[in-house]
């Protein structure tokens, strides 16, 4: 679905309601194919409202997304469900009238068109955290290790590196060994 703001205009006293199920699937796995491996489609619900020149999208956008867990690179489908409020201005000197709120304020380049295609899988992008567990993995008391090699908690980790004193400098401790004792 596209809108070019100069079409807007007729939706001043009542904002267009969106209410719609996209299928961006394939855009998704294509775009992002080591995030994504699948996506349901996206339901959204939400109104596109024109003021001065200005467009505002606010909509909830709810799918369910498949992406590789970070460990073990298994499918995990995560439900996702969250709302989408952004302004688009034509040029730049809109933009003081939003300096105040909270929503992200956009300049719509010289064709002045809203994808909404392109917003939404831009959000469903950034909705997808960094580390993400299969429930079996959530559910592990101790992480995996092979032959030679296993995995260590970064906090524990850093705790081991803390205590390990560098051997270049071991011999330094036993110069002043009444400060050891305040420390």
């Amino acid at each position: 679905m596209k809108w070019a703001l100069s079409e807007l205009h007729r939706y001043q006293d009542e904002p267009l309601h969106v209410n719609s199920t996209l299928d961006l699937n394939a855009s998704l796995t294509d775009r992002f194919p080591e995030t994504v491996l699948a996506a349901s489609p996206i339901t959204v619900d939400g109104y596109l409202s024109y003021d001065k020149g200005d467009a505002t999208l606010s909509a909830q956008v709810k799918l369910d997304l498949t992406v590789p867990s970070s460990r073990s690179l298994a499918p995990v489908v995560m439900p996702l469900d969250f709302t989408v409020t952004e302004t688009y201005l034509p040029d730049d000197s809109h933009r003081a009238r939003f300096e105040d709120q909270d929503q992200l304020v956009l300049t719509l380049g010289p064709d002045g068109v809203i994808d909404l295609d392109e917003i939404l899988i831009e959000n469903i992008i950034e909705q997808v955290p960094l580390r993400v567990l299969t429930p079996e993995e959530e559910e592990a008391q101790h992480l995996p290790e092979g032959k030679g090699w296993s995995m260590v908690e970064e906090a524990d980790d850093q705790l081991e590196q803390n205590n390990q004193v560098d051997p270049r400098f071991a011999k330094l401790k036993n110069l002043f060994p009444d400060q050891d004792s305040r420390n």
